[in-house]
Order: C-alpha cells, then sequence, then structure tokens
C-alpha cells in the first residue's frame, strides 16, 4: 500500500532512521582504508608543508560550501584569512569581507571545538556569523536564532509563478522541539561510526531546516565536526564540501530522494559514504601533488624567473597534473601576468628553454605543461566521474 506520508518527518517514526548495516559497513571499510592511506602520507611529509596542505584544503573548502549556494568568495581574501589563523605567510595581503571571516570562524569553530557539544546558543551563533548585515542579499532575515514565520518553509526553484516545490521542512512551532531532540542524538553519539553519524546527522538537520537562511553551510559545517570528533587534527585535509560541491546536482538529488522517502535511509548513507571515500583519495592525491611541487622548485632553485613567471608556475603546479583549466597559452599567461602578448610569449619560451615547461602544438595552438611525467591532459586524462 503506498505510504501517504510526503516528507520523511511526517511518519509516525521520525526520526528512528535505518539502514542496511551489512551493506553500510562494507562500504565504510573501504572509506576508512582510504583515510588511513590519506593520513600516513600527511604524517609523512614536514611540518610547512603539511601547514600549507591544510591551508589549501581549507580554502578551497571554503569557497565550495558557499558556492553550493551560488555565493562566490575572494579567493584571494579566503587565503590571506586562513594564513592568518594558522600563523603562515601570506602570498598576499588583502582586506576579508566579514562574510568571509564569519564562514570561516564557523568551520573554524566545528573542526577545533568538535568536542565540545553541540547546543542552540553554538548554531545561532553559526547561522549569524553568516549574514553579519542581517541581510541575505536583499531581504532582512531572521539571524542567531530559529525560524518562527507562519508560511512553510520550501525548498523552490523556478521563476515567480512558476515555482516548483522540491521540499518542505516541519513548521516553526515545531523546530526547537526537533533541534531539542537532534541535538541530544548528536551529543550523545549513540551512532558507533562517524561517517554513518555525518551522514545522518546533515540528513536530519537539513530535513528540519530550523534557519531561515544558512541551513545549507550549517549542515555542511556539523558534518565537518562530525567527522573531526575520531581524526588526528589531519580532518581539515579532508574537503567534504568540495567533493559535494562537484557533486551538487547528486548532492541535492540524493538528499531529496531521502527526504522523500521513508525512514529507510540506506542509499543516502551509502551514497555519502562514497563521497567521503572520494574526497580521502583526493587528499591523497593532494599529498603527493604539494610532495612533487615542493622537489620541482627544490630543481629548478637556481633558475633566474620574473615574480610573473613565478606566479604562473604555481598556478600549473597548484592546477596539478591533469593541467590548468582551458591550458595554459600565451593569451592566457598575458591575462594572469598583466603583460604585453610579446612578453608572455617570450617568457614562456624561457621557461620552456629553462626546463620548467613543456609545449604541445604549435603557433596559436600552442599549450604549454609543467614539465614533469604525466603533467598533461594527454598522458593524464581527466577520469571518469563516479
Amino acid at each position: 500500500m503506498k505510504s501517504t506520508h510526503q516528507y520523511i518527518w511526517e511518519y509516525p517514526e521520525w526520526p528512528q532512521f535505518r539502514y542496511d548495516i551489512i551493506q553500510v559497513a562494507r562500504h565504510v571499510a573501504l572509506a576508512r582504508r582510504a583515510q588511513g592511506f590519506a593520513e600516513g602520507k600527511l604524517t609523512a611529509v614536514g611540518l610547512n608543508t603539511r601547514q600549507e596542505i591544510i591551508a589549501d584544503a581549507w580554502a578551497q573548502d571554503a569557497l565550495a560550501t558557499a558556492a553550493i549556494e551560488g555565493e562566490r568568495l575572494n579567493i584571494d581574501a579566503v587565503r590571506s584569512s586562513i594564513a592568518r589563523r594558522l600563523g603562515t605567510p601570506l602570498r598576499k595581503v588583502v582586506g576579508t569581507p566579514r562574510q568571509v571571516d564569519g564562514l570561516l570562524d564557523i568551520m573554524q569553530d566545528a573542526m577545533h571545538n568538535a568536542a565540545k557539544p553541540i547546543t542552540h546558543e553554538r548554531l545561532h551563533g553559526w547561522q549569524a556569523a553568516l549574514f553579519p548585515t542581517g541581510f541575505s542579499s536583499m531581504n532582512k532575515i531572521r539571524v542567531g536564532a530559529y525560524r518562527e514565520h507562519d508560511e512553510p518553509m520550501q525548498i523552490v526553484s523556478g521563476r515567480i509563478g512558476y515555482e516548483t516545490v522540491h521540499y518542505e521542512a516541519p513548521p516553526s512551532t515545531r523546530v526547537p522541539d526537533e533541534m531539542e531532540k537532534f541535538m541530544r542524538w548528536l551529543n550523545e553519539a549513540n551512532e558507533p561510526d562517524t561517517i554513518v553519524r555525518a551522514a545522518l546527522a546533515h540528513l536530519w538537520f537539513e530535513s528540519i531546516h530550523p534557519f531561515e537562511d544558512g541551513n545549507g553551510r550549517v549542515g555542511r559545517a556539523i558534518i565537518d565536526l562530525v567527522l573531526a570528533r575520531d581524526s588526528d587534527g589531519s580532518g581539515r585535509m579532508l574537503r567534504i564540501s568540495q567533493r559535494l560541491a562537484e557533486k551538487r546536482d547528486a548532492y541535492y538529488e540524493q538528499l531529496g530522494r531521502a527526504q522523500h522517502g521513508d525512514l529507510d535511509v540506506t542509499e543516502w548513507v551509502l551514497w555519502f559514504t562514497e563521497q567521503f571515500h572520494c574526497a580521502c583519495v583526493a587528499a591523497a592525491e593532494m599529498v603527493d601533488q604539494s610532495l612533487k611541487k615542493g622537489l620541482f622548485w627544490a630543481e629548478h632553485s637556481d633558475k633566474d624567473l620574473t615574480d610573473r613567471q613565478r606566479k604562473v608556475v604555481n598556478l600549473l603546479l597548484d592546477a596539478g597534473p591533469r593541467g590548468f583549466e582551458g591550458d595554459m597559452s600565451t593569451r592566457k599567461y598575458e591575462s594572469i601576468a598583466a603583460t604585453s602578448r610579446a612578453t608572455a610569449s617570450r617568457e614562456l619560451g624561457d621557461l620552456e628553454r629553462k626546463g620548467l615547461l613543456r609545449s604541445i602544438g604549435s603557433g596559436r595552438g600552442t599549450r604549454y605543461f609543467i614539465n614533469l611525467d604525466g603533467w598533461d591532459p594527454i598522458t593524464n586524462p581527466v577520469p571518469p566521474t563516479l
């Protein structure tokens, strides 16, 4: 018989989630193996390199969690704020907007104070930090408190008059009680595995949708907090939000399916565990890439380069084995280095002669890549999506 319940929170058993323990355990074991491999690599590198890896991962995750909500942050502002927090040298000192500092404050609190209990006040503070002016875009919103409006809290898309309702959360009157149950469960840590607990916590929180805005970013900070509770301090290296941003459509689809289903959330937990697994694999690759970058500059420490050349080479190194987006060309060098076409051509040629770059093609079709084995899209193509 077909259920009359449209949303997961309408079931009488809510929020008693259930899942196939055997299926999930198999996937968790594989994810834990990948996590151990990544953490082992991180512990093998020097302190300075480790700090650089963590700073870069943090920056990319901050950009990603904002991007999922359609917000673009200034990368230099994010990196500048993170460098100050970690006490690392600043590549470029820039002013930091309050909303950038607010997001990084949340992420820092989630990771560094993971062992502290989640409280109403703590979550209120997180949400308020995202909206220092009290506005979301042009709209005045309730900040530092749960929603209280009488109208339904709906996730919608489409133009005015033709909206599609994707999900409707519990009424505002239920939010305080719903959040009390959620926090009691989260603080008691009844679910033994933290990957599964993070999956359930995120689904649970997003299903309540307690704030007028900022639920996605706060919900992903809760993922960070849960996962950090059993990490060895390397949790920031695992860019969960970046992975979710890369799989944004699937992320929303899987959340939506779980929120419209019954309390068997096996599919959601399996999908989330797979994303955690992929984030661990990416973290291990990031450590390898950072080590190669260090060795690369050590090998070319005797080369006399302009600041423009160093900037472009670092961008290519940061892009990794699959190359810079759109590839590096004379035209792109001219734009990035803010120089003339003639200077761009001359400096790229100089980098190739000195052995830092190699090229593919000819004339206007010439493209440049880091001179490391496999560091180009021909020998190292983009893998199929998982």
